[in-house]
């Protein structure tokens, strides 16, 4: 039975963990839960128990359970370390190794993977001293799920709302299946299939001004794209992410290029090559006003505003039909409303590239955003058809198949 260590920060979010608690059990999964003082201002740790079936520990100095090192014992039990919510406070306590109460002094203690399910206020999300901190944890190893975009306790919309339940189950699921231990230091990782290999990855929108204030973009938060990067570098591949503008700290083990317009996009790629492979998984926009206007356009007493359009630079076939110095493999993204594969498989012949990542982003969907996703992998040879997953294990099947893929071409 795979046991799982919950961490319920102090924030409204915690009411969630109480489902959490019960959505893991019903997969037979073993809970056992921690509450910070924070968090017992929001659940009981009577409510946590009942759920869990566990005793409940919010004590480091508990006398009978610290007799028998519980804070140690407690963190080598689970195979999985899950913090939900996960406040700014215990990302700030985690990422600098802070160990004044129970929960933080187990996260210093574990040997095991950790999954972060952050819940903030927006500001506090995006602060500068969080997305270090979320970058840091990245960096160390750590796991996250969400935040997801919406409207806060506070009155607010944004990033910073917890993930859902059955969100996060997905992502303790997709956990479970790897090993649970600490990654090893750099200096004793094995090199991988892609050593060697240089890799470039697009992600996320790109925003095309209308005006300094106003912008036309597409609904993707980068998530897909990051989670490739991260698993590209994982295979032993040396990275780099052009990334259009995301809420996302930096992906683990990759080059960061960030850049807003799609031509800024299209220079950044041209710049990292040579590469042996090209993914293009940014949704850039399509077009760009011809003329940016200079100052914010005011209203003009009922008339509206007309723009005249030019399409933007088609990075992806820019690079697919490139004369020198094309790269071994090609991969593109097609997110499409309807007759998915049919479009796909005409934007595979018109791009000239190799292979298509094909999905479904009709608004039932809740791709764009979302925490999962339902692709199709299509070459000239024909269509393979993966069930929905989350996109880290999108990204870890597909970065495998893209090793596959080169290591045939027999380069």
């Amino acid at each position: 039975m795979s046991r799982v260590l919950l961490v319920i920060g102090g924030g409204v979010a915690a009411y969630k963990s109480l489902d959490l608690i019960r959505r893991l059990k019903e997969r037979g999964i073993a809970v056992r839960c921690v509450l910070t003082n924070a968090a017992k201002q929001f659940v009981t740790p009577l409510a946590a128990a009942s759920l869990s079936g566990e005793k409940v520990h919010d004590d480091l100095f508990s006398l009978t359970d610290e007799a028998e090192m519980g804070h140690i014992e407690l963190s080598r039990w689970a195979n999985l370390v899950v913090v939900a919510p996960a406040t700014a406070d215990l990302l700030a306590k985690a990422a600098n190794g802070l160990a004044n109460d129970l929960a933080s002094t187990l996260l210093l203690a574990t040997d095991k993977k950790t999954l972060f399910a952050p819940a903030m206020n927006l500001r506090m999300w995006l602060h500068p001293a969080t997305r270090r901190n979320v970058a840091t944890l990245t960096a160390d190893g750590a796991l996250f799920v969400g935040p997801n975009e919406g409207e806060m306790a506070c009155g607010e919309f944004g990033p910073g709302r917890m993930s859902e339940p059955l969100e996060i189950v997905a992502a303790v699921e997709a956990a479970l299946k790897s090993p649970t231990a600490l990654p090893l230091p750099a200096a004793t990782k094995p090199k991988g299939p892609l050593a060697g290999r240089r890799v470039v990855v697009t992600a996320g929108p790109t925003h095309e001004p209308i005006d300094p204030v106003r912008y036309i973009a597409n609904r993707s938060s980068g998530k897909q794209g990051y989670a490739l990067a991260a698993a590209l570098a994982a295979l032993g591949g040396e990275v780099t992410l052009v990334s259009g503008p995301t809420h996302l700290p930096d992906a683990h083990g990759v080059t960061m290029r960030r850049v807003e317009t799609a031509r800024q996009m299209l220079a950044a790629v041209e710049a990292a090559m040579p590469a042996d492979v090209f993914v293009a998984a940014a949704a850039v926009a399509d077009w760009r006003v011809a003329s940016e206007g200079g100052e914010k356009i005011k209203k003009q007493g009922g008339r509206t505003p007309s723009f005249a359009l030019v399409e933007n630079p088609d990075i992806l076939a820019t690079i697919a039909r490139r004369k020198k110095a094309r790269p071994a493999l090609v991969v593109g993204f097609a997110a499409e409303t309807e007759t998915v594969i049919e479009h796909a498989r005409a934007k595979l012949a018109r791009k000239g590239c190799d292979l298509i990542v094909a999905n479904d982003v009709s608004p039932e969907t809740g791709i764009m955003g979302g925490d999962r996703n339902t692709v199709h992998l299509v070459t000239p040879d024909g269509v393979e058809d993966w069930p929905d997953l989350d996109k880290t294990e999108v990204a870890r099947r597909l970065a495998a198949a893209i090793a596959a893929r080169l290591a045939g071409a027999g380069r």
